[in-house]
């Protein structure tokens, strides 16, 4: 049997990258009392006014369940508005409030850091390269 070399192994590589970043986007998060489920839905609704419980939940990569969980405590604590009845169906548009952009504003901050140091020995064609790389793997893994 053929075991795979970790030293060259693509997918080992992305798994440690993958966890150094949320390790380091923890550490930035942690001192404003953000967890990045928090922060990736701040960032979302940002980008995307409106999303509902399961877009958000795709787009954080977390259970519908989880995200619910989270929106209704973001509710409560005044970063994010949704209505008490949906306009049509069941959909919730969840919306940030001027409160949750603060928060974001922030927390944006200390993740951009995080990924300035995450890419700083890379120059501007590595960087795209990466970025073009990375989404072919997606691509290729996702159809």
């Amino acid at each position: 049997m053929s075991q795979i070399n970790l030293d060259t192994s693509l997918g080992y590589l992305l798994k440690q990258a993958s966890s150094a970043l949320h390790n380091e986007m923890d550490a930035a998060l942690r001192p404003q009392g953000m967890t990045i489920t928090e922060y990736s839905c701040l960032e979302l609704l940002s980008q995307r006014p409106g999303m509902s419980n399961s877009e958000l939940a795709r787009g954080a990569f977390v259970s519908r369940q989880s995200m619910n969980v989270l929106l209704q405590a973001m509710e409560r604590d005044g970063f994010v508005s949704r209505p008490d009845q949906a306009a049509v169906g069941r959909v919730l548009p969840t919306t940030l409030t001027d409160l949750g952009r603060e928060r974001l504003a922030v927390a944006s901050t200390a993740i951009r850091s995080v990924e300035d140091r995450m890419k700083s020995g890379l120059d501007s064609p590595q960087q795209n390269d990466l970025r073009h790389l990375l989404a072919s793997c997606i691509e290729s893994l996702s159809t």
